[in-house]
């Protein structure tokens, strides 16, 4: 406080304020006015949506590095995954660019099932957006891109306004890649990129390999082992994945679920040797299971599967729902509990036969012993003339079900698409309610790995 009446010294203290003031104001105009420039020239292109639908993750890196490359334009661009976009987010948007992955025979993967549940299924008017979709698919599916294809039809439908046709990727084929890039870099204006290349497949050894399923009347099903051939064990996470390469068909990577933990020392797979009906093996289980000695060098890299890791679910009790091979994944998060001390995990699982089909089952029984494994529940189809398969255990589990998820647990399910992952979802349902598993969903509590 001031104590004066000189209006002299008043008049010069009013002055040091003003001149005070001006010399903050001065810099935050300045600022400000250099923020507008820039957004001029960003013009109607700042503010852009880059939304992703990935099953096993590529989508999503896909996008990070779309966003990255109109970054380098100066532009303003949103990141966010299919589901998190809103009605009133599409409206108010002038620029967007999908990433649509396909799950399936055509249907939307889990980061999208939302988004087209609720909002593909009725109108909405886009007049003032301008898009880009580029749809990712494998076509050896009889729906190629089908969800790419029906998010494009959708938007144009709505009288949004396509900024280059609909960019189809097959699965494996890098080169299909190459339109989206050059639309992009018309869009930002240069043709300055980031790398867009995959990490670079390293050698590994095939240190073990043991059939696991002697006398089964399924297909054989192999555990394999394998460590770098040179280097330090590179990090992973459970719920990952790895792409190996098969010499007979070097452009088209397989991806297998990671059934270890780094601890572990190596990358554990369970694959099962594919037939064909004239008999002739599949191309990478053909090799991996019988062509491939111990001891031979396997090209092999690590990807991250983001929407299959435990993350935030690390610390919550676990419900771990798969069939056949799909025990890989999830003996991955198992191992990863175990080694956490986290004990509230109940698998189900299915396969054929317990007297051959029980992979791990020594495992599992130790697990139970030590208190790391608090429920464990098992169907074999052809050990009854009912033919029980692994989505029939839930409804006599319902009741259990609802207090572990009333307790917080997260679901996990891994193995096949057909049958087993439609069937699991039904039985959830209707136990739970489909508001229940679709806030699962998008709480990132109902997590899928299926094929």
């Amino acid at each position: 406080m001031i104590l004066t009446n000189d209006t002299t010294r008043l008049a010069l203290t009013a002055a040091c304020f003003a001149a005070y003031g001006v010399t903050c104001f001065l810099p935050w105009l300045r600022m400000r006015r250099k923020r507008a420039a820039a957004g001029g020239r960003a013009g109607d292109a700042s503010g852009w949506i880059v939304a992703y639908a990935s099953q096993t993750g590529l989508g999503e890196e896909l996008a990070q590095q779309t966003a990255a490359m109109l970054r380098l334009a100066g532009i303003d661009v949103r990141v966010m995954e299919l589901g998190d976009v809103s009605a009133a987010a599409l409206q108010g948007a002038e620029r967007a660019l999908f990433i649509a992955s396909t799950y399936g025979e055509g249907d939307a993967p889990d980061g999208g099932a939302a988004f087209a549940g609720k909002l593909m299924t009725r109108s909405l008017p886009l007049p003032h957006l301008h898009y880009g979709v580029l749809a990712l698919g494998d076509s050896s599916y009889a729906h190629f891109c089908g969800f790419g294809r029906a998010l494009d039809g959708w938007l144009a439908a709505q009288g949004a306004q396509p900024l280059f046709p609909c960019v189809e990727v097959d699965r494996g084929a890098s080169a299909d890649l190459a339109p989206w890039r050059r639309h992009l870099s018309h869009l930002a204006g240069t043709s300055d990129a980031p790398d867009w290349a995959a990490p670079a497949f390293t050698p590994w050894r095939l240190v073990r390999r043991r059939l696991m399923n002697p006398g089964s009347a399924g297909a054989p099903i192999h555990h394999l082992e394998l460590a770098p051939a040179a280097g330090a064990l590179p990090a992973w996470q459970s719920g990952d994945l790895v792409q190996v390469v098969p010499p007979a068909q070097p452009d088209r990577p397989r991806e297998y679920s990671i059934a270890s933990v780094p601890e572990d020392g190596r990358v554990h797979l369970l694959v099962r040797l594919h037939r064909h009906d004239d008999g002739s093996t599949g191309i990478a289980s053909g090799w991996l299971c019988q062509e491939a000695d111990e001891g031979a060098l396997i090209p092999l890299r690590l990807r991250p599967h983001r929407r299959f890791r435990l993350e935030d679910n690390a610390a919550r009790p676990l419900i771990l729902i798969g069939n056949g091979s799909g025990i890989a994944g999830l003996r991955g998060h198992l191992r990863a509990r175990v080694a956490a001390g986290q004990g509230r995990n109940w698998l189900l699982f299915g396969e054929r036969q317990r007297a051959h089909d029980l992979h791990y089952g020594d495992e599992l029984a130790a697990w139970q012993e030590q208190g790391m494994l608090a429920r464990l529940d098992l169907a074999f189809s052809r050990d009854e003339a009912g033919r029980i398969y692994v989505q029939d255990l839930l409804l006599p589990a319902a009741d259990a079900l609802r207090a572990w998820i009333a307790d917080g647990a997260a679901i996990y399910v891994c193995g096949s698409l057909e049958g087993m992952a439609g069937g699991v979802d039904r039985a959830l349902r209707g136990i739970l309610g489909d508001d229940a598993v679709d806030a699962l969903a998008a709480a990132g509590r109902y997590r899928r790995d299926v094929y």
